[in-house]
């Protein structure tokens, strides 16, 4: 399983990234990254054939133990996924910017 930090997570964003974030759907609503989408672990099987194919998965969480979880089992199904390290806690914590409410999401 690959994993990324959060200054890789921002420059990637910046070029487009394809992210998820697979907490919960209060969580994500409470603050997400900007772009992210709700994925909630127990939706991760529904949205594989959503996944691009093309190019990395950031797979982030509250703290980065769920996202190294999904990662892995995304990884093992053949999708380049990559968690992201510290998670959406640590991005509010370097003073990155969260958006609340809901968005779109990938289930």
């Amino acid at each position: 399983m690959r994993e990324a930090g959060l200054d890789v997570l921002a420059a990637e964003l910046a070029q487009g990234a394809f992210v998820i974030d697979v907490r919960e759907s209060d969580e994500y609503a409470a603050g997400h990254v900007s772009g992210a989408l709700s994925t909630p672990l127990s939706a991760l099987g529904a949205v594989l054939g959503d996944l691009p194919g093309d190019r990395p998965v950031y797979v982030i969480c509250a703290s980065g133990s769920r996202s190294a979880w999904a990662a892995e089992r995304l990884a093992e199904l053949g999708v380049d996924a990559v968690s992201v390290a510290g998670g959406t806690a640590g991005w509010a914590r370097t003073g990155r910017p969260l958006v609340r409410g809901t968005a779109v999401q990938a289930a």
